[in-house]
């Protein structure tokens, strides 16, 4: 199968075109479009959504723009409770009074990331948590609070619902807790690892380097491609021919060469990431990898309801799916363009 990747720019979409070599289907109505598309003239047909794009505002209001079952898999990371302060934008979550209105909030907008999605679309989020009795706010001007991956913290004393100070208040599970009450499946915790975790000040606990990926599906039967990864024995081989410090690699089901794999198991050891013009950590290409392989195909359609960056954008484009992201701040649309727009041909 040969593939050709196309940039349209007027409506910022990335068509990914498979033409058999053996095929005896004329080409002319691609060729057509290509032009078309190339000069500018290029629209969509009324029964094909728009994708690849940014709806820019409030996430319970935007994602109500979306029809019904039209999205295959969702892969998130809101903002963590009482960490990040969205440059004083309106209507954010993250800042609420209490863990409650906090929960009762990703309720809301996950209720409307179920509606939008197909009957055997998955839910991928992710999500750290809070220490009660410490309100966040980072060093950086243009983004007032800390990123994930909490470093330039500085505590200021907020008592929250009642907790003991220096409680743990898990927010995670409240969640997760939360949206199976709501009717989502809970299919699984996954760990992130992180292999180069921000290094606390604290001396009386151990140094936090994970946080949680929560499996969420519809349905009891619900589409997963299965992933697999380098077995004990393969790693073992591996390290003694070529010695330590080498990551596992990503294969699914399926693809050639699976000999000394297994199916990859529920803690991701996986290294933070940057991107020098976010001001923040942002979601690591690799984590949203492994969720995109495992909940979607080719040419589905992949929410990214948090877009932040455009990280999700970025890979779910690199896998040729079709993305819509949700963003509050519209400074960020700028990254997202940015990080999406360098790749126009291959």
């Amino acid at each position: 199968m040969a593939t050709t990747r196309i940039w349209d720019k007027d409506n910022e979409h990335v068509l990914a075109f498979k033409r058999s070599v053996a095929g005896n289907q004329s080409c002319l109505p691609l060729v057509k479009y290509m032009l078309s598309s190339l000069i500018g003239l290029a629209t969509y047909p009324k029964n094909i959504m728009k994708t690849n794009y940014t709806l820019i505002g409030d996430v319970r209001e935007k994602l109500k723009e979306l029809p019904d079952k039209s999205i295959q898999m969702c892969v998130t990371s809101p903002p963590y409770f009482n960490l990040r302060d969205y440059d004083n934008q309106k209507n954010q979550l993250g800042l609420e009074k209490t863990p409650e209105e906090f929960v009762e909030n990703l309720v809301e907008v996950f209720a409307e990331v179920h509606r939008v999605l197909r009957d055997d679309g998955t839910l991928w989020l992710n999500l750290g948590d809070s220490y009660a009795m410490s309100s966040m706010r980072g060093k950086n001007s243009k983004f007032t609070s800390i990123d994930q991956s909490h470093s330039g913290i500085t505590n200021v004393k907020r008592s929250l619902n009642g907790l003991p100070p220096k409680s743990l208040m898990g927010i995670p599970w409240k969640v997760a807790i939360a949206l199976q009450q709501w009717g989502w499946i809970l299919r699984q915790d996954i760990i992130w690892a992180k292999k180069n975790c921000m290094p606390e000040s604290v001396k009386d606990r151990f140094t936090k380097s994970h946080e949680y990926i929560f499996l969420f599906s519809k349905q009891p039967k619900y589409f997963f491609n299965q992933v697999l990864e380098e077995s004990v024995s393969e790693i073992k081989k591996r390290t003694r021919k070529k010695g330590e410090g080498q990551d596992s690699k990503i294969g699914t089901k399926g693809s050639a060469g699976n000999s000394g794999k297994r199916n990859k198991r529920s803690v991701w050891n996986m290294r933070t990431a940057s991107y020098k013009e976010a001001h923040f950590a942002v979601f690591p290409p690799e984590l949203a990898e492994t969720c995109i392989k495992a909940g979607s195909n080719e040419k589905d359609i992949v929410l990214d309801c948090f877009m932040g960056s455009g990280t999700t954008a970025m890979v779910a484009q690199d896998l040729f799916r079709k993305w819509i992201g949700v963003e509050l701040n519209p400074e960020y649309e700028k990254l997202i363009r940015k990080r999406t727009s360098q790749q126009v041909l291959f």
